[in-house]
């Protein structure tokens, strides 16, 4: 996919934690295959491929999208650099919510079954994407996954991509809203650094602010620069290791289900 963002997925894994029932899919990408040493790199074809890739992504997501929409399903894609604590984030909203809300979930990661297996430690239904060298999901890859998960009508689907704030703006999964994590460790200058995780975004969670008295870290400021980039972006401070703040987020949540 070297005409997109440099990465490359010819095989992705797509399976349920612990020894359930897995599928090894091989993942279609004869619209973006291609050997780097033939590639012409003028202009042209990189664009051209560029619109091929995201063209063939955006009809799958919006065969999601009707999906969702059909079923009353609730979608977040959850977007972050590595490190954010989005798992963290995930896992205490599950706790808190799965006595009232149906929930699924799906993994997104290069490799390894680590974060699935902490969902389903939780008993919630969960499918790992495993992209391989690929940096992001796809919206066929959501595809494949909910074939599996076979979500009820009237859940939540939560997506947690692959820890990166590049390549994930680029590509519509066919989610109901696009939930952007970061963390105070990161620094306030994030949102105009990696503008298009932010302007894609419609919400923004400011994660970890239990080490606010440890760090020299102004809030407000990457609230602005946030802004400066997508005036309409809603803002979320909360702990998901202490819990403070997670409460409004929790409020969004159910008034989105039911504006849903």
């Amino acid at each position: 996919m070297c005409g997109t963002c440099g990465c490359g997925t010819d095989m992705v894994s797509i399976s349920k934690p612990k020894g359930k029932q897995n599928l090894n899919s091989e993942h279609n990408h004869d619209h973006v295959h291609h050997n780097h040493n033939e590639h012409n790199h003028g202009d042209k074809t990189v664009i051209d491929l560029e619109r091929d890739i995201l063209n063939k992504n955006n009809i799958d997501a919006a065969r999601n999208r009707g999906y969702f929409e059909a079923k009353n399903i609730f979608s977040l894609n959850l977007v972050s650099s590595p490190g954010s604590g989005k798992t963290t984030i995930l896992e205490t909203t599950l706790k808190d919510l799965k006595g009232t809300l149906d929930f699924y979930v799906i993994e997104g990661d290069q490799q390894t079954l680590n974060d699935a297996n902490r969902i389903d430690a939780l008993n919630i239904p969960v499918i790992q994407v495993n992209t391989g060298k690929g940096c992001h999901l796809e919206s066929d890859m959501i595809h494949s996954a909910v074939k599996q998960l076979q979500p009820k009508d009237n859940s939540v689907l939560m997506i947690e991509n692959v820890g990166n704030l590049v390549c994930p703006s680029l590509f519509d999964l066919g989610e109901s809203k696009r939930v952007v994590i970061i963390s105070i460790t990161e620094g306030e200058d994030k949102p105009i650094k990696y503008p298009d995780i932010f302007y894609s975004a419609d919400i923004c969670i400011i994660n970890k602010i239990d080490l606010l008295p440890y760090l020299n870290f102004d809030i407000e400021e990457l609230k602005s620069y946030a802004l400066q980039v997508n005036h309409h972006l809603e803002f979320f401070e909360v702990s998901a290791t202490t819990g403070e703040g997670m409460e409004q987020w929790y409020k969004w949540i159910r008034t989105n289900i039911e504006k849903n």
